[in-house]
C-alpha cells in the first residue's frame, strides 16, 4: 500500500513521522508524498495553541476531501485531547492517542487489516526521510514532561516523562547515517529532562552520541534554560555539535515568568547566554515569547521588551497568548485585551526582525559549512537555486549554473 504522512506542529511530531515511515517500509509499504495516490493517510496533529487545534481539524478534513477513498488515521496532541471530536470527523477510520503512538503502525495493521507485501519488505530501504523531501533527521529521545508551566497543554497531552534507551538512539542515528543523512536533531517534549527515568542525562547521552556515531552534524531541539548540565557548553568543542540552541524564554519579566511557573529568572537566563557566547564561536540563540499573558501590565511588558532587546536573538517565535482549556492559565484573572495583545505582538515582531538582521549582519563575510537541502529549484534562466543552513542555523539561498545533488555540505561565504 502507498502511505502518505502529514504533520502539523513540532519537531517531535516530525521525528514520530520519520519513525512511522520506517516502520511502514519494514512491513512492505511505500511512502508517497502525494495525497491523491495514497491508500492510507496518516495525520500527526498539534494542540499547542487554539489556532493549532483549528489547523489540525482543517488538515484532517482536507486530507479526507482530497482523497476520500483512502483510509484515514489521526494521531498527535489534538487527537489525544479531543479524541471523540476527532473520531467524529468525516472519513476518520482510527484515532491513535499519544499513549499508543509507538504502536501506531501495529495498531493500523491489526485494526484496519492492511495487506503487506513481503517482497518489498526485504529490499534495501531508501530512507523515508529523502522520500519526504527532508535532509535532516529528527531523533525522538524523550517524551512527556514533569513540569507544569501554567499555559502549556502539551504536557497534559503527552503525559509523564519517558526516555528512549541509549542503544536504541545510537542505532537510529547510525541507520540514518548509513542511508546518507548528514544532520540529526535530538528532540523531545522535555529534552533537557532526558534520562530522569533511566538513570542518565542529556550530557551523558550527547557524549555517547559523539563517541559512537559519525554523523557529521548534530543539533538539539528546544531546551529549557534551567536544564543545562554544568559544563554543557564544553561539549561544543567538538565541531560536530552545531553552534545553535533554541532556549525558550517566554517572557522577559520575572513577575510574568512566576505566573507562568517558569523555573528560570531573567538574570540567570542572561548569564547562561553570556556563557554560551563566550564558549561557542558564532553561537546563535533563538527563543519563544508569549505576548499578553494574563495580568501582563504595561510596566511588565516594557520590562520584558527591554530585556529581550538586551539579549538579542537570532530568531524569535512570537505567540499571542491563547487560553487552553485544562491549563491553569486559562482561569487566571486580568486577561489582556485583544487590541493590546495585537499591538504588543506587532511591536515585538518588529524588534525580532531587527535582532535577526543584526545577527545576520555580524555573520557577513564569514565562510562556513552549509548543508544544502534536497529540494532544488530550476530558474527560468536555467540556473539552479539551492537553499540550506549554516552551522548556527541561518538559512541561505544560492544560485549556480552547475547542477548538484542536494543533501551536500559545501563551503559557503555568507
Amino acid at each position: 500500500m502507498r502511505v502518505n504522512l502529514q504533520i502539523l506542529g513540532c519537531r517531535l511530531n516530525e521525528a514520530e513521522l520519520q519513525q512511522w515511515a520506517g516502520d511502514f517500509q519494514k512491513r512492505g509499504h511505500e511512502i508517497t508524498g502525494s495525497v491523491d495516490d495514497a491508500d492510507l493517510l496518516v495525520v500527526n496533529t498539534c494542540a499547542v495553541t487554539g489556532e493549532a487545534g483549528r489547523k489540525s481539524r482543517q488538515l484532517i478534513r482536507r486530507a479526507q476531501r482530497n482523497n476520500p477513498q483512502a483510509r484515514l488515521v489521526v494521531s498527535g496532541c489534538y487527537a489525544t485531547l479531543e479524541q471523540q471530536q476527532t473520531a467524529g470527523i468525516e472519513g476518520v477510520d482510527l484515532v491513535v492517542t499519544n499513549e499508543d503512538k509507538d504502536r501506531l503502525v501495529e495498531r493500523i495493521h491489526n485494526e484496519l487489516d492492511l495487506q503487506t507485501m513481503p517482497a518489498l519488505a526485504q529490499r534495501p530501504a531508501e530512507t523515508a526521510l529523502f522520500q519526504r523531501g527532508r535532509s535532516r533527521a529528527f531523533i525522538k529521545v524523550q517524551d512527556g514532561c514533569r513540569w507544569r508551566c501554567t499555559y502549556c497543554i502539551v504536557t497534559i497531552a503527552r503525559g509523564e516523562e519517558r526516555s528512549t534507551p541509549v542503544k536504541q538512539i545510537i542505532d537510529q542515528i547510525n541507520q540514518h547515517a548509513e542511508q546518507g543523512v548528514k544532520e540529526i536533531v535530538l528532540t523531545g517534549v522535555h529534552l533537557g529532562g532526558y534520562g530522569s527515568d533511566i538513570g542518565s542525562d542529556l550530557y551523558s547521552l550527547t557524549q555517547t552520541v559523539l563517541r559512537e556515531t559519525d554523523v557529521p552534524r548534530i543539533r538539539f531541539g528546544s531546551l529549557e534554560p534551567w536544564d543545562l548540565h554544568e559544563g554543557f557548553f564544553e561539549l561544543f568543542e567538538n565541531d560536530r555539535l552545531m553552534p545553535h540552541l533554541h532556549l525558550p524564554l517566554q517572557s522577559g519579566s520575572d513577575s510574568v515568568l512566576k505566573r507562568m511557573s517558569r523555573r528560570c529568572k531573567t538574570a540567570d537566563y542572561a548569564s547562561l547566554i553570556e556563557a554560551a557566547r563566550d564558549a561557542i564561536p558564532g553561537f546563535n540563540v533563538t527563543t519563544d515569547i508569549i505576548v499578553g499573558f494574563p495580568g501582563e501590565t504595561d510596566e511588565e511588558w516594557q520590562t520584558g521588551y527591554d530585556f529581550i532587546e538586551s539579549v538579542g536573538f537570532g530568531h524569535t517565535h512570537v505567540f499571542s497568548f491563547s487560553p487552553r482549556e485544562g491549563t491553569k492559565a486559562a482561569s487566571l484573572p486580568d486577561p489582556v485585551k485583544p487590541g493590546v495583545i495585537k499591538q504588543r505582538s506587532r511591536q515585538l515582531h518588529e524588534l525580532a526582525e531587527q535582532m535577526k538582521q543584526d545577527f545576520m549582519q555580524q555573520q557577513q563575510g564569514k565562510t562556513c559549512a552549509v548543508l544544502l537541502e534536497d529540494k532544488v529549484e530550476v530558474l527560468d534562466s536555467g540556473e539552479y537555486r539551492y537553499s540550506g543552513y549554516t552551522p548556527n542555523y541561518l538559512r541561505i539561498e544560492m544560485e549556480s549554473d552547475r547542477q548538484s545533488t542536494g543533501n551536500t555540505i559545501i563551503q559557503y561565504q555568507i
